[in-house]
């Protein structure tokens, strides 16, 4: 399907679709449970509405447990209401350079320090493993960050200029089902990189770089286009595929967010490549994709500022 041909929800739609909590629940239900209510821990159908609706609005027989459509996903232990949420889905799906948690809080009307946990468990609901890709492929890195010359003169690393203070991303398309994958690196060099399209492509794929020196040798089909001569396509070798989400990465970086730090990139980098992925899809399908792939993960708001491993797929 052509983008130009899906079906959208204009903001007046999504409103009333999601304008009492409990038709926002109905519809978080059917998205996660489209065979009927299942409890999350035990996956068992033995289950009952609550007429009272507390602690929980669902009951599990087996479990003994009480639970509702948030328990086992990003908004698990979340105070928010299930109308604000649906509406939060909606805004990161048709925005395609992202929403900040400054507008998110607006918007929803919750607190910033919310709206930015809110906005950091989205991205995690689109922290997914990637299938292993047929080809042809192209891959490439870039470096998101701040300039050195607009930096503060404490900040500065007076280490010359280009890459330097910025972190490294490789990433990876596939042509044929224009599917995106990208990482956060530490760095760029041959074995990070070779690395990185082993992980991610099947031994026969075709693989197209530019003419970085760390692709040399790689152990797959390979033709590489000279940028360093100015060469950008050479037949069916180019990367303009995944130069075009740099491009969207960094229009995010520049026009919504202004800053990416290090330590959260890999969520920013999960957030453009998700939405690049289901990007053809009709808007509520969009949406239904991100309530299934919310299943089984959490981010803790101790977990997101702390200093330890903060991805989790366990149920808590």
């Amino acid at each position: 399907m052509k983008t130009a041909q899906r079906q959208g929800i204009t903001l007046v739609e999504a409103v009333k679709m999601f304008s009492t909590e409990l038709k926002a629940e109905d519809w978080f239900v059917k998205q996660r449970w489209s065979d009927g209510l299942r409890c999350p821990r035990c996956d068992s159908d033995r289950v009952r509405r609550q007429k009272t609706r507390k602690p929980m609005p669902f009951y599990c027989n087996p479990c003994r447990k009480y639970f509702s459509v948030k328990t086992g996903t990003p908004m698990q232990d979340s105070n928010i209401p299930l109308s604000k949420w649906a509406i939060a889905f909606y805004l990161y799906s048709t925005n395609l350079k992202g929403v900040s948690s400054n507008k998110l809080h607006r918007d929803l009307g919750i607190t910033q320090s919310s709206a930015w946990h809110m906005a950091h468990r989205i991205r995690e609901i689109w922290n997914e493993d990637s299938p292993k890709f047929l080809g042809p492929v192209e891959v490439d890195e870039t470096y998101i960050g701040g300039k050195e010359r607009n930096k503060h003169e404490s900040k500065k690393l007076h280490a010359g200029r280009g890459a330097v203070g910025k972190t490294a991303v490789v990433g990876i398309r596939d042509r044929d089902t224009n599917r995106v994958d990208a990482e956060v690196v530490a760095s760029t060099d041959r074995g990070t990189l070779q690395g990185f399209v082993r992980e991610h492509t099947d031994t026969d794929a075709m693989v197209y770089t530019d003419d970085a020196a760390a692709y040399i040798n790689i152990n797959r089909p390979h033709q590489a286009v000279k940028h360093s001569v100015k060469e950008y396509v050479r037949g069916q070798a180019h990367t303009n595929g995944i130069e075009s989400f740099w491009s969207m990465l960094k229009r995010g970086y520049v026009g919504t967010y202004h800053h990416m730090s290090p330590k959260h990139l890999h969520r920013y980098v999960d957030e453009f490549a998700g939405r690049h992925n289901v990007r053809p899809m009709d808007t509520e399908v969009q949406m239904s994709e991100m309530v299934k792939s919310s299943q089984g993960k959490r981010l803790r708001y101790r977990d997101l500022v702390g200093n330890a491993p903060n991805r989790q797929s366990a149920l808590v």
